[in-house]
């Protein structure tokens, strides 16, 4: 087949640069957009995909991201999302072991740098797209459309939309998939050098491998074999793709346990309408809102669920017009791409419309319920299907405008973008300035007002955090884990009474919500409602097997009871969930020198600090046990090690110096009483101690005397 130039390429305004010097300005464009973002924190969902993931640390067998979803769950549990990305996980793995732990920087530099090598690419696929790539006798390529493939990768690199992939490091798989995506086609395209008739298999067989391997960055990869088909002539090439991709799909479908996940109502409301009417409506009102982001990416938010976008369920509602509209568009680009005279304009407009599209389909609800309303991170890809359309109207523009103000307009909407991406790459580099970003975006959104109070609370700004979760509960009533951290946070300023109504609504709620039902159980505890508090803490341990903060709590609830026995089992337990829980490690050791079992309690003291060597708490409660049994040097050595971990601990330094006091090493328990009086001058029985040994050292200097 014989390609011509697109006549309206060299009325594009940009300079005719040569490749080399076309993909560093692409490279340059996207770097200037996200680089603000490298050093930024771990944001919302890096919280769980990589801070909580454990499959990212090198001690964790690398044999568990084949096994594990996204997010570290097992693939067969039923909180499971079923997102398989092993390959994504890999590379959080490797950036935790080039950097020796969790640094966001190396995270952030891998995503902006992919985003530039993307950017590049795409001046490749669009050259393909827009007017094929040909060979000299030399084997060199020669772009046919060398303006307007830069032009369009550079409204790639460039476009806002692309931020929460590229500064929230999660959308590391949407990156990873959209690379393997490019290579796969371009392999593809490589597989027809020799003309549409000869083609190599081994070359699309490659292109099959590199969407398999796309895959595994994420589910969106396999839309790549659907583009190629369009670019496919003979029945050969439409069997290799059939067969490869539905190879693909079926493993994807094994992998997933043949079963979807499963998402709530709060997460996609649209999906659980009753009405099949509503549904579609609501869905098409959900695409044209897609479709404005990509006009118009000023309204960006990190979360759209929960209210941020009211279900239309009127005929009546406004918004009606807007699906309209998209739809009125739609069928105008596909009318032009099917029955325009000119070649080069259905080609262009028709790879377009399938870039933009296709990679959109496992977003759209229409083969499953996704756990989504909106997501920005997923127009990564279809974005570059309205830059290739976007850049096609330039040089249409270019054809019958004046030039001048096409140019103007161009560059205008360039550097607005640039700027554009930059402001919200700079919102994404903490948790604080992204969620505060989205109360204007999205002020009714619950989960907004959520994580805004959330990350208040961590902050320590637990009055303000107090109005954002009251206001999260009020824009959705049934709102379980608002309700939880209000209920905390109101226990922590006694305000029990309506900390407890809160937590009781939330388990009545959600009855299988373990922390709920724990923390209610302290605050039952708090108001002396033993018998209610023992029935919560059991019941959060029904639902969550391996609770040991619980049995700790528990443990604490039976002390409290002088039901000795039950306090040390259920701090046994926490222990033995949770090897390294110090204050259960600790609260054994007390209780234990508290009812004169102090033979036990230096064994469980001694085993402690083999887990904990450096727990100064646990070294002071041993050195306090075998002070009582007069084993002196022994514990002289642990307050020590203690004070040498922490040197301001009062009771440390007054603990010392009454072992001395009794050691009869008089002037080493002066100078550690001096010091627990300076430390803490209302210390209990350090004053009245200090002045007996004051009396004794005098009694001692008469006597010489």
């Amino acid at each position: 087949m014989v390609l011509s130039e697109p006549y309206w390429d060299h009325h594009i305004p940009l300079p005719k640069l040569g490749p080399l010097y076309s993909r560093l300005v692409t490279a340059f464009v996207a770097l200037i957009c996200f680089i603000n973002s490298y050093d930024g924190d771990f944001v919302f969902d890096d919280s769980e995909a990589i801070i909580n993931n454990k499959d990212l640390n090198p001690d964790t067998p690398l044999s568990n991201i084949w096994k594990n979803d996204f997010w570290g769950s097992n693939l067969s549990s039923n909180s499971s999302h079923k997102s398989y990305r092993p390959l994504t996980v890999l590379t959080f793995r490797i950036n935790y072991l080039l950097a020796g732990g969790l640094h966001p920087i190396g995270f952030h530099v891998l995503n902006v740098a992919l985003h530039c090598v993307i950017s590049v690419l795409m001046i490749d696929v669009f050259a393909i797209l827009i007017g094929g790539l040909v060979h000299n006798g030399r084997e060199a390529k020669l772009s046919l459309s060398p303006k307007a493939s830069f032009l369009a990768a550079l409204f790639f690199a460039a476009h806002p939309v692309h931020t929460e992939s590229v500064a929230g490091i999660v959308g590391r798989a949407d990156l990873l998939c959209a690379l393997f995506f490019q290579l796969s086609f371009l392999v593809y395209c490589k597989a027809f050098q020799g003309g549409d008739k000869k083609f190599s298999v081994l070359w699309i067989f490659g292109s099959i491998l590199l969407c398999a391997v796309a895959m595994l960055c994420k589910e969106q990869g396999i839309t790549v074999l659907i583009g190629g088909l369009v670019r496919s002539g003979l029945l050969m090439r439409l069997a290799l793709l059939f067969l490869g991709g539905s190879f693909l799909l079926y493993a994807r479908w094994r992998i997933m346990g043949t079963g979807p996940p499963s998402f709530t109502e709060v997460d996609n409301p649209a999906s659980f309408a009753e009405n099949v009417i509503l549904r579609i409506v609501n869905y098409n009102y959900y695409y044209s809102l897609n479709a404005w982001l990509l006009l118009c990416p000023w309204w960006l938010c990190f979360d759209w669920s929960m209210g941020c976008v009211p279900l239309i369920k009127s005929a009546t509602d406004w918004r009606i017009f807007w699906p309209l509209l998209l739809w009125c568009c739609l069928m105008g680009l596909v009318y032009q791409a099917l029955c325009s005279q000119d070649s080069n304009k259905r080609r262009t407009l028709t790879f377009g419309l399938v870039l933009l599209v296709i990679p959109f389909l496992p977003a759209s609800n229409l083969f499953f319920r996704v756990g989504f309303v909106i997501a920005e991170r997923v127009l990564y890809l279809s974005s570059a299907g309205y830059c290739l359309i976007l850049a096609y109207a330039v040089g249409y523009c270019s054809c019958h405008w004046k030039k001048h103000k096409v140019c103007a307009t161009t560059l205008t909407l360039l550097c607005v973008n640039v700027a554009r991406s930059a402001q919200r790459s700079q919102q994404w580099r903490s948790e604080q300035s992204l969620f505060a970003s989205a109360l204007s975006v999205c002020p009714l959104n619950a989960k907004v007002h959520y994580n805004v109070g959330k990350n208040l609370a961590d902050r320590g700004n637990q009055s303000a955090a107090v109005k954002y979760y009251r206001e999260a509960v009020r824009l959705h009533p049934k709102y379980v884990h608002a309700m939880n951290n209000l209920g905390n946070i109101l226990k922590e300023r006694n305000e029990l009474k309506e900390a407890e109504e809160l937590l009781s609504a939330a388990v009545h709620i959600q009855p299988d919500f373990a922390a709920a039902w724990m923390n209610l159980g302290i605050v039952q505890n708090s108001l002396k409602k033993f018998d209610e508090a023992e029935q919560s803490y059991w019941n959060a341990i029904r639902f969550r097997k391996k609770y040991p903060d619980c049995y700790y709590n528990l443990g604490r609830l039976y002390a409290d009871l002088n039901r000795s026995i039950d306090a040390l089992n259920a701090w046994r337990n926490a222990t033995m969930l949770k090897p390294d829980h110090s204050l259960a490690w600790n609260n054994m050791v007390i209780l234990l020198d508290n009812t004169g079992n102090l033979a036990q309690a230096e064994l469980i003291g001694k085993e402690a600090l083999k887990i904990l060597p450096k727990d100064h708490t646990i070294m002071f409660s041993l050195a306090n046990v075998l002070g009582k049994q007069e084993k002196y040097k022994e514990s002289e050595g642990f307050f020590l090690n203690a004070l040498k971990i922490n040197p301001n601990i009062a009771s440390c330094h007054g603990n010392l110096a009454v072992l001395y006091h009794r050691w009869g090493k008089l002037d080493l328990a002066k100078r550690h009483y001096e010091l627990s009086l300076r430390l803490d001058p209302s210390a209990p029985g350090t004053k009245e101690n200090y002045n007996m040994l004051k009396r004794k050292l005098e009694q001692r200097q008469r006597t010489v005397g």
